[in-house]
């Protein structure tokens, strides 16, 4: 070829290399599919999780764009749903704390001594020990109660029914004092009641109907 008077010769190198399309783009497709290329994709899980996530921006662009305000009218609307449903948790969860925060011995209406203590039976039958060991503490101090041994008090806890007990029952105080734990334990602290601890209470129960009082020491100065 003459350029200006001269000749330069082409040699068959650089001649262009012109391959087909479709077999170029299966070459391509062959080197890609190549295992080392895909080693750091995201797992099936994770590509599940950002086709969800960009629907979620898709739906709140498209909110924002409808509110009023834009992006700000809905983080306001977002807010003051998100304060509502905490001051409804924090109302709910008040109302249904408001029984046990004191620490009550009786959280309904008290029965009779001989209706916990059958209560309690039927508790201990199938293996409910927190509930045996409930209503039979429920079921000693009302039998003291009905002995005169106690003055009665509704919003009593097991812990001043046992003090009180104790100053009446002095030969007892340790094992009220020790049944009140107990209850306490099972009610309030968590704890799972046992068969040994339940079969204690019951022996206290049991013994207490046949004790005799400290005649000073009793509210009204009855025997029983």
């Amino acid at each position: 070829m003459a350029v200006h008077g001269r000749l330069i010769a082409r040699s068959d190198d650089d001649i262009p290399v012109r391959t087909p399309r479709v077999p170029a783009r299966e070459a391509a497709e062959r080197e890609l599919s190549d295992p080392r290329y895909h080693q750091h994709d995201p797992n099936p899980f994770q590509r599940a999780l950002d086709w969800l996530w960009d629907h979620v921006a898709a739906l709140f662009h498209a909110a924002a764009g409808t509110t009023p305000g834009g992006w700000i009218g809905l983080l306001a609307i977002a807010a003051c749903v998100l304060l509502l449903i905490v001051a409804l948790r924090l109302r709910l969860g008040a109302v249904r704390r408001t029984p046990n925060t004191n620490g009550a011995l009786f959280a309904d209406a008290p029965r009779t001594a001989a209706e916990h203590r059958a209560a309690a039976a039927r508790h201990a039958a199938e293996g409910r020990w927190s509930q045996a060991i409930q209503d039979r503490m429920r079921a000693l101090v009302l039998a003291l109660e009905e002995r005169a041994l106690l003055t009665p008090g509704p919003g009593r806890t097991a812990d001043e029914s046992a003090t009180e007990a104790g100053r009446a029952l002095p030969a007892h105080a340790d094992r009220l004092r020790t049944a009140a734990r107990t209850f306490d334990d099972v009610t309030y602290g968590g704890r799972p009641g046992t068969e040994r601890a339940y079969a204690l209470l019951t022996s206290l129960d049991t013994d207490l109907q046949q004790a005799k009082p400290d005649l000073a020491n009793t509210p009204t100065g009855s025997h029983g």
